[in-house]
């Protein structure tokens, strides 16, 4: 009666929401108007401030004060979050300390959430595929997180794909569990997925889209019930999207949407102890909250990401191209970014380096494809340039110059697409390397030169680094390919003449590798790794055997 009964509440549910979400699509095509929406992406400013609520236990609310957020193009105050401080976590306390450790559904409870939680993707991957829809996530990103349309653009239709591959049963076969024959009649052994119940995602400013919500809905597919926490300079864009996936059916009290600043976030961590936090950002953020947390994360931190060009030079175009776009899109802002560019000599002696030089002097601020950088500054950039020309042989190969002609406010940084040139042997030094394998998050790369007998030095730079997030091996030369492979540990990595480093879609695994906190994103074997655990169920029903007697105590 409870499972009929269960079912016909989300049959309801689902109704109502389909009318919802066919009220969504109808004035989408008729008169351009969103109905999820409370903003309309083009006219957030200085003189039209949106504001950004949090969502607890099935409510939208304010808080007592408000973070303004400065707009990193002009600097003029444009959106106003609703920031709880820590007098104001309560409510957040409690709503996740109603979810049990079983979760809000798993194998054996309330399996129809599994078709519930498909419905909502099929609907949300439809509604984002409207071309209004996409316009105004992307255009939003871009207000927020200032990066070329076309960047933007397609971190919408990843997220769209993401969604579209767990409609209909695919939530529930992540679900899958296995059977073992067991020693006698009646004895079988199930492995089953488990949600770990309460959980946390924490997101970055970078992606502000699709890192949360693929992250999001994971949390959700496997039963779990996630209090989400976005970087405040972007989290205007999951509010929205959390409007929508309302809109397509997702119950209101699933989810909890929290804006607070760091220390806060961290208190109510501590306080409501969720059963896994996912956390996607700095490492020193990172081992603090593995340490507060007793190592109950899963952990997507820095990337001080390499690539390595073979001794077979073929298209040059083609790689310097994926050069700039790996180093410089999103104004170097992906920690998947091209840190550090090891060129066979081979590749030294080709036009490349003029190509690269060529192809970042196109970057310009008008079309975003060269931008603000929201979390490093001008003036640390720039330092960091003039340390690492400091070491003997280093030279500047194109930028090391801040941007003229803007009203980028000075909390954020603003400089030309640079590359400097560092010898390898230099960087090995123990007194260069920290410096050298620092990671600036804006464009700014390493650029070395490689010998054929000098691969094992390569291969030593790489074994000193700590962050093993993705790396690019570009070459057809299959014996190269098995020798740097084979020695390195980066959990991303692309292989071949058109390898890179960034733009990972929604298909394969996107994660680090080398850490067992480490957490992929993406996939269904990411999925079932970070948001759920194995739970082994033995069933031993009998039949006894015939004329059993109490056996000898041993």
């Amino acid at each position: 009666m409870y499972r009929l009964s269960a079912y016909r509440q989300l049959k309801n549910r689902a109704s109502s929401s389909h009318l919802n979400w066919i009220t969504l699509f109808n004035s989408t095509r008729s008169n351009h108007t969103l109905s999820f929406a409370t903003v309309k992406a083009e006219e957030v400013s200085g003189s039209q401030p949106a504001e950004v609520h949090n969502l607890v236990q099935g409510k939208w609310t304010k808080s007592s004060s408000w973070n303004t957020i400065l707009d990193p193009l002009n600097g003029q105050p444009f959106i106003k979050v609703a920031e709880v401080n820590e007098s104001e976590l309560q409510p957040f306390v409690e709503s996740l300390s109603k979810c049990p450790k079983h979760g809000l559904h798993n194998p054996f409870k309330a399996p129809e959430r599994y078709l519930m939680l498909g419905d909502v993707s099929t609907k949300a991957a439809h509604a984002l595929g409207l071309p209004e829809v996409s316009d105004f996530f992307a255009k939003l990103i871009q207000r927020v997180s200032p990066k070329s349309y076309q960047q933007a653009l397609i971190e919408v239709l990843v997220t769209q794909k993401f969604l579209e591959n767990f409609c209909g049963d695919q939530v529930r076969f992540l679900a899958r569990s296995f059977a073992v024959p067991g020693n006698h009649l009646g004895q079988q052994s199930n492995g089953f997925r488990w949600p770990y119940g309460p959980v946390a995602v924490i997101a970055p400013f970078n992606f502000p889209l699709e890192i949360p919500l693929l992250q999001l809905m994971g949390a959700l597919y496997m039963g779990n019930k996630p209090v989400l926490k976005v970087d405040s300079k972007v989290c205007i864009v999951m509010e929205q999207m959390l409007r929508l996936l309302h809109e397509c059916g997702l119950p209101v009290d699933d989810v909890d949407f929290i804006n607070s600043d760091g220390k806060t976030m961290n208190k109510l961590l501590v306080e409501a102890k969720p059963r896994m936090t996912l956390f996607t950002g700095s490492s020193r953020v990172a081992e603090k909250l593995a340490d507060d947390l007793s190592g109950r994360v899963k952990l997507e931190d820095a990337g001080f990401d390499w690539k390595i060009l073979g001794p077979d030079v073929n298209e040059v175009d083609y790689v310097a191209w994926v050069c700039d776009q790996d180093a410089y899109a999103c104004s170097g802002q992906k920690c998947s970014a091209e840190s550090i560019l090891f060129m066979h000599e081979n590749w030294s002696k080709s036009s490349l380096l003029d190509k690269m030089t060529e192809l970042a002097a196109r970057r310009k601020l008008d079309d975003l494809t060269i931008g603000p950088v929201l979390t490093v500054t001008t003036e640390t950039m720039l330092d960091h340039a003039k340390k690492l020309l400091q070491i003997p042989g280093s030279r500047l190969l194109f930028g090391g110059e801040a941007l003229q002609n803007h009203s980028i406010p000075k909390i954020y940084g603003a400089i030309k697409p640079t590359a400097i040139f560092v010898p390898l042997e230099e960087i090995l030094k123990d007194e260069h390397y920290p410096l050298v394998t620092k990671e600036i998050f804006g464009p700014f790369q390493v650029v070395t030169e490689y010998k054929d007998n000098q691969l094992p030095l390569v291969l030593d730079a790489l074994e000193k680094m700590h962050a093993h997030l993705t790396a690019a091996v570009v070459s057809n030369d299959i014996l190269f390919l098995q020798k740097v492979i084979g020695n390195s540990v980066n959990g991303t990595t692309y292989a071949g003449l058109r390898a890179r480093t960034t733009g990972a879609p929604q298909n394969h695994w996107f994660g680090p590798a080398g850490d067992p906190r480490g957490a992929g994103i993406g996939t269904p074997e990411a999925i079932k790794l970070v948001w759920s655990c194995h739970r082994e169920i033995i069933y031993d029903v009998g039949p006894m055997p015939l004329g059993w007697k109490v056996p000898a105590s041993t």
